[in-house]
């Protein structure tokens, strides 16, 4: 639980400075912005009552101030800085793309005899690439593919212009032979009659030109927490390092119009189960609020998970049009799938699909054999990718997932370097 935080501590750094891109030349007008909480009931959809659940307190974030320039800081501008080198994390971690390698990914599910999950059937598979005339990806497209009877998926394209569209997954599908897949944005449409297992990759153009390139990208990070365990002796490490590599971002070529949202979760019974920070660009006073959290509860290993995607997908207020959408999950234990009347992940992550959000489940130590699974289910299904924290065992850094071959990074550069990859493909649609 301890490396779980310092995951988030070391994110929050990553938070600070992407900010300190979108907000250049902004900071007293960030300054007089609101940040406010929302919290919301606890109760899960059932048509009986839920388990009973302790009511969540709330953290009243609009009656402080929000925080003062650190003692260290140096308000000229970044390209005329003369301190020292920003620290670099040394926490290790390594990712592995499942879409990029589908064979090995479809042998580890094969293969996978651990504790029982949530099966979705992500076998035949399709992937819907949106283009323009240009040939450049179309993000934040309407997808709907259809049999001759009814209407069977909905997506939305990522910023690269994919989605994925699983046909075992949905019952509805049957022995279907053909799907009509219809495309929407804009105002301009396109559809496309793909017979199924005549190959598994479907290109839609529409007939629009290259976006405007002017104006900065609207991108939605929301960093989804457990916030459990005996974290006493980590939130001092977490307020210390959330400006420890300052300059980090600066140097991304493009410069997005930049919120944060924060979902923190514990498990029934505890003090709370979920509570939300809703999206703002005031990074400071976000960053007042991450100060505030306080780790507790979580008796047992699993944790409220499926509800806390719930609310990260549903509660916050998420842009659309041409906005990229984040959410970084980290977190060291799979969810409760032993509770009456709760939410399903497996559900909650065909819904980000649905609107477009991308999920990376960033795991900490102590995952077990089922939260990969459940983690790399997610990460999957929403064209992520399974982040997992490395331990020095001998001199080299390990773990204990069955990734096979796998990259290896500092924590906050393959943060970064993700960032960076999803606006790129934005760049790319506006031809630059």
């Amino acid at each position: 639980m301890a490396s779980m935080w310092r995951v988030l501590a070391l994110i929050l750094s990553l938070l600070t400075l992407t900010a300190a891109l979108a907000a250049c030349g902004a900071a007293e007008e960030a300054d007089r912005n609101g940040y406010s909480e929302s919290s919301r009931s606890t109760a899960a959809p059932a048509a009986t009552a839920a388990p009973a659940m302790a009511s969540e307190e709330r953290e009243t974030s609009d009656s402080v101030a929000p925080l003062a320039p650190s003692s260290g800081s140096d308000p000229a501008p970044p390209g005329r800085r003369e301190s020292a080198q920003p620290r670099q994390s040394d926490l290790n971690a390594g990712e592995v793309d499942d879409n990029e390698r589908w064979e090995d990914y479809l042998d580890y599910r094969r293969d996978y005899r651990g504790p029982r999950v949530r099966e979705v059937d992500v076998t035949e598979r399709y992937t819907i690439t949106v283009l323009d005339r240009g040939n450049r990806p179309v993000p934040n497209a309407n997808v709907f593919v259809s049999t001759d009877r009814d209407t069977v998926f909905e997506g939305r394209t990522y910023a690269n212009g994919k989605t994925q569209f699983f046909p075992r997954a949905f019952s509805r599908t049957g022995g279907a032979g053909l799907f009509r897949v219809y495309v929407e944005k804009d105002g301009e449409s396109q559809y496309l009659d793909a017979e199924r297992h005549s190959g598994d990759q479907w290109i839609v153009k529409l007939n629009l030109d290259s976006r405007d390139q002017s104006g900065r990208t609207p991108l939605d990070l929301l960093f989804l927490v457990d916030s459990t365990g005996s974290m006493s002796d980590e939130i001092e490490r977490i307020k210390e390092t959330l400006l420890s590599i300052s300059e980090r971002i600066n140097d991304l070529p493009s410069r997005p119009d930049l919120r944060f949202g924060m979902v923190t979760y514990r498990d029934r019974g505890d003090q709370y189960v979920t509570r939300m920070y809703d999206f703002n660009s005031n990074v400071r006073r976000f960053i007042r609020n991450i100060e505030g959290v306080q780790a507790g509860g979580g008796g047992d290993y699993p944790e409220s998970l499926n509800e806390a995607l719930n609310v990260a997908i549903d509660d916050p207020d998420w842009r659309h049009e041409d906005a990229v959408r984040l959410v970084f999950l980290v977190a060291d234990a799979p969810p409760h799938l032993d509770y009456a009347q709760d939410y399903d992940y497996s559900e909650e992550m065909m819904e980000a699909n649905r609107l477009g959000i991308k999920i990376f489940p960033i795991a900490s130590s102590g995952l077990d054999d089922q939260g990969e699974y459940i983690f790399r289910q997610i990460a999957q299904h929403t064209m992520g990718k399974f982040i997992f924290l490395l331990y020095d065992e001998g001199g080299a850094p390990t773990t204990s997932h069955s990734v096979g071959q796998y990259t290896v990074q500092q924590l906050d550069d393959l943060v970064v370097r993700i960032v960076e990859e999803e606006l790129s493909h934005i760049s790319q649609g506006r031809g630059q």
